[in-house]
């Protein structure tokens, strides 16, 4: 994809926005960290807002999809209700990073229930944060921006006081048998549970699935097993590493030729996790951020 293109100056503004219902846009939870070369933040007006709907259409329509909207801007009535985490590289001012952010001090109504069945979710105690509509310029996939986008979703939840945190997961494939392959996968590795009934709505159901689960049970050498790790995207596995959870069977995204996972982080487990690097890191003078 062409960079000029791609990246725009977070200080464009077109007749688009204008006539946009997004043009009072302000933010709800207001984070901003500065990080060497970058800035991570919530968008804080119209203008910033629309350089993470520009970005996500370029990936998200343009890259994976080959298509393009008038607007150029991929927009549906859940942004208005969110907060959108900002990566910013300081050095050419440049958006490279976005995240959706909705918690449930603002709103009851998820993107992730319009995919799946999650009445037990909802009734988790405290309050809740969904996560989507993840985005990184193809020049800055790498660890580094997913660190930073890690902090900024750590900033927001201790904003929010979040207790859980969910969404949907997407992995580019509408592949049956690989889909098969990827479900008991995340089984095996202990990546999945059921405990809390959550499962696709209709148009959203793979039929045929349970049938293609049964071909290819278990995974029985590490060369297999490293083969369909590498169909997992980063993000995805770094939320599985902090030990979320991946909740019940996949849904089918036709829009987006993909499968999306309803991904589930209890925040306790979370905080634990860096307790205990914390600790371990104190024996030998490591320095952590």
């Amino acid at each position: 994809m062409n960079q000029k293109k791609a990246l725009n100056p977070l200080s464009l503004m077109t007749g688009a926005l204008k006539r946009n219902s997004l043009k009072h846009f302000t933010p709800k939870i207001t984070i901003y960290l500065d990080k060497k070369h970058y800035i991570v933040k919530t968008a804080e007006n119209a203008r910033e807002l629309h350089e993470a709907l520009r970005l996500r259409h370029d990936v998200f329509l343009e890259e994976l999809l080959h298509k393009r909207r008038k607007s150029k801007l991929d927009v549906d009535h859940f942004d208005r209700r969110c907060d959108h985490l900002l990566i910013i590289d300081k050095r050419s001012n440049k958006l490279i990073g976005t995240y959706r952010l909705q918690s449930s001090l603002f709103t009851r109504r998820w993107y992730t229930a319009t995919e799946f069945h999650m009445k037990q979710i909802r009734k988790l105690p405290g309050n809740k944060l969904e996560l989507g509509r993840a985005c990184v310029h193809p020049d800055f996939r790498n660890g580094v921006t997913i660190a930073l986008l890690w902090e900024g979703i750590h900033a927001y939840m201790l904003a929010s006081d979040t207790r859980y945190m969910f969404g949907c997961s997407s992995i580019k494939t509408m592949d049956k048998d690989e889909i098969g392959h990827i479900y008991n996968y995340l089984k095996q590795q202990n990546h999945l549970t059921d405990e809390l009934k959550v499962r696709p709505k209709g148009k959203y159901r793979i039929f045929g699935l349970h049938r293609h689960l049964k071909k290819h049970p278990r995974f029985h050498s590490n060369i297999e097993a490293a083969d369909i790790t590498g169909k997992i995207p980063g993000l995805l596995q770094s939320y599985l590493k902090v030990g979320a959870k991946v909740c019940g069977r996949p849904a089918l995204d036709k829009s987006f030729r993909c499968i999306d996972f309803l991904t589930l982080l209890d925040v306790t487990e979370l905080r634990q996790q860096y307790l205990r690097r914390t600790a371990s890191a104190q024996p030998v003078k490591t320095a952590v951020k």
